[in-house]
Parts: structure tokens; C-alpha cells; sequence
């Protein structure tokens, strides 16, 4: 008894969509989205370790701190994109 009452109180969980195109546009896209923020939001760029690729001048004191905050910032937009795109039904 005590477990269905249990399941009862319990919220219902929405599914979400499964990986497709569409979801890896929208995740490109927020991750782009977040670079452009970063690139020209970040105050003082350059401070740690620089990446050990070439990169164009643009990029000039993009390093792995920047990486790691832009593309952290755009997985938690994409995802946050994601989710209430495919609870409206559009994705």
C-alpha cells in the first residue's frame, strides 16, 4: 500500500527527445552563440594556459579557461534550448 501511494505523489517526468539533426543544429548553435559571447564578454582574456593549436587573430587570448567557460555556458543554454523546444513540440 505504501508503494502506491508512493507513485502517486510522485511527479510525472516529460520525456524528451531523442538525439536527431535537429538537436545537434540547435547545440552548434548555442555553443557558436556562447563563443561570440565570450569572445567579447570575458574581461580579462589570456590569463591561463593558451590552447596548443594555431588559431586565427581573432581568437588572440582564447585560451583553455575561455574554451572551458564558453562551452560549458553553451552546452547549459543548448540543453535548456533543447528541452523546452521538444516539451513545445517544435523540436
Amino acid at each position: 500500500m505504501l508503494n502506491l501511494t508512493l507513485l502517486a505523489v510522485l511527479p510525472v517526468i516529460p520525456s524528451t527527445s531523442e538525439w536527431s539533426p535537429g538537436v545537434g543544429l540547435v547545440m552548434i548553435t548555442c555553443n557558436l552563440f556562447a563563443f561570440v559571447i565570450g569572445r567579447f564578454a570575458i574581461k580579462n582574456p589570456g590569463q591561463g594556459p593558451d590552447l596548443p593549436v594555431d588559431k586565427p587573430s581573432i581568437l588572440s587570448g582564447f585560451g583553455y579557461p575561455e574554451l572551458l567557460a564558453t562551452a560549458s555556458f553553451g552546452h547549459i543554454l543548448g540543453a535548456g534550448l533543447i528541452l523546452g523546444l521538444s516539451s513545445a513540440g517544435i523540436l
